[in-house]
């Protein structure tokens, strides 16, 4: 007699699983979009409200536990912070190039989208990018997890199948209501792109595992590098679907997944003995960081405008808000244009970051001198900017220079100078790093911890964590919501406030 083969449960439910999350992820990105429709309000302070709401509910009502463990496709859409950053990666490389170079290349007018309204302040056109991000993301990471080896976890021995899903659906899903010049090859630029993405994904993998035994750079790091290497040369590149969609809807999905995520972690993360100062510190520190920031930028860089304010605090803070909602055009062409740029140019500081950060990590304790060093460098690079700044008169190539040397000058200042403070008030190492990346709403060293490089407790807690500080993110976007509605113009007195605020509540978050 043939033995009877009893098929793998979860292998039969992936299915299930693509649509479960379809259904969960891109009606919160929608209903975001909605509620903002009409005002120059970004939705994404709503996926936070939303997001937070929706883990916390399916854990309360006893659907779930926390960290979702029975929604695995949500964990993995949650964890694919590097995919979406490597096309912003890739662009900003093409603009830096641009810059430097004094290039001048003719506007892409290869595509036109659908402007007809499918839900209240999403496009068709939109809608579609929307959901092509979700089956871009899963695919992609599906197949770079399975090709380096990563098939750990409930999903492991299934990620061809969900690569296979996820690739295909992404492939055939196009606007058919958008106008494109040449369709047969605006969908094999699509492939092409899907696959320069896993490269630089793959190759950057092996070059964190290369230089392990010398210094810890995480996998995010060459992605930078190797991005924004192939964007330089490949600058003349039109835009595909794949870089399309990803640019202005994957930072979007990431953080729904990850908020979902960081929801249903609420009630185990606040029983835990210390948290409330790594809480407290996110909170203020988003305030303290992100508006004290724009206060030197408006008082002393004599420049309160958003064009020059969002892409400058994106890429200073590495600020996953920010660059999700310059990025997705919720703040003017300029500051779409210039993020990617400002977003790629702290990055080079991260070798210092992670190097550090690695070494203090064995010791269990910050590396005291090297991090007071480089604080001090970055104090003086954001003094640089701010003259540079001062100088500008507008003109756009004098002001995307301060920006760059802001970016990185604050960056160095916020992370170093944040985890200096976090020392000095005894906490532990992989708290103070818990502690920093939610108060910069830090992309690098989020990623950093969810893959491991401070243990797995802070790996499991960090979407919590760095969920918690995005509820200042409605006075965030209320602010350049309100300079958006004034011509640009960002109100001078509340943003001294709110950093005023900000810093009484980091002093009081070191003494908790």
């Amino acid at each position: 007699m043939m033995a009877t083969v009893v098929p793998d449960t979860l292998g039969l439910q992936v299915l299930n699983h693509f649509l479960l999350s379809v259904f969960l992820l891109v009606p919160m990105v929608l209903i975001a979009r909605t509620v903002v429709a009409g005002t120059r309000y970004s939705p994404i302070l709503i996926i936070v409200i939303f997001g937070l709401t929706m883990g916390y509910v399916l854990v309360a009502s006893g659907v779930s536990v926390a960290g979702l463990p029975d929604f695995p496709l949500i964990d993995l859409i949650s964890k694919t912070t590097v995919v979406a950053l490597t096309v912003s990666f890739f662009v900003g490389g093409q603009e830096l190039r641009k810059l430097f170079g004094k290039l001048q290349v003719p506007p892409d007018t290869s595509v036109v989208y659908s402007q007809e309204e499918t839900v209240m302040g999403t496009t068709r056109t939109q809608l579609v990018l929307i959901v092509r991000a979700l089956f871009l993301l899963v695919g992609i990471e599906a197949l770079t997890r399975l090709l380096v080896g990563h098939t750990r976890g409930p999903l492991g021995t299934h990620y061809l199948l969900i690569a296979y899903l996820g690739l295909v659906a992404a492939v055939i899903l196009i606007d058919y209501k958008a106008t494109v010049a040449n369709k047969p090859r605006y969908i094999r630029k699509g492939v092409l792109e899907i696959a320069a993405i896993f490269g630089v994904l793959a190759a950057a993998f092996q070059c964190s595992r290369l230089v392990q035994p010398l210094i810890a750079l995480p996998q995010i790091f060459f992605a930078m590098v190797l991005a924004a290497t192939l964007g330089a040369v490949c600058y003349r590149w039109r835009h595909g679907p794949t870089v399309r969609c990803l640019l202005f809807a994957g930072i979007p999905v990431v953080l729904a997944g990850n908020f979902m995520i960081g929801g249903s972690r609420i009630a185990d993360a606040f029983a835990i003995t210390g948290m409330n100062a790594v809480l407290a510190y996110g909170f203020f520190g988003q305030l303290f960081w992100m508006f004290g920031g724009i206060a030197l930028l408006m008082y002393l860089g004599k420049t309160a405008q958003v064009r020059n304010l969002a892409p400058g605090m994106a890429g200073a803070l590495s600020h996953s808000g920010l660059t999700g909602a310059c990025t997705a055009g919720d703040l003017g062409e300029q500051a779409a244009r210039r993020a990617p740029i400002m977003i790629n140019v702290p990055f080079f500081g991260h070798i210092f970051v992670f190097s550090i950060l690695a070494v203090s990590a064995e010791r269990e304790g910050l590396w005291l001198w090297p991090s007071l060093l480089i604080a001090v460098a970055g104090i003086g690079f954001v003094v640089a900017a701010l003259r540079t700044l001062a100088r500008a008169g507008g003109v756009d190539a004098v002001e995307v220079k301060g920006l760059m040397q802001f970016s990185f000058g604050w960056q160095l200042t916020a992370v170093f100078g944040g985890l200096l403070l976090l020392s000095l008030a005894s906490m532990s190492m992989d708290y103070a790093a818990m502690a920093t990346s939610s108060a910069l709403s830090h992309f690098g060293l989020f990623a950093a911890l969810q893959g491991g490089m401070f243990g797995e407790e802070a790996g499991l807690l960090i979407p919590f964590i760095f969920a918690m500080p995005f509820l200042v993110h409605p006075l965030v976007f209320f602010m350049f919501g309100r300079a958006m509605g004034s011509e640009g113009e960002m109100p001078r007195r509340p943003a001294l406030i709110l950093a005023l605020i900000g810093l009484g509540g980091v002093v009081v978050a070191l003494f908790l």
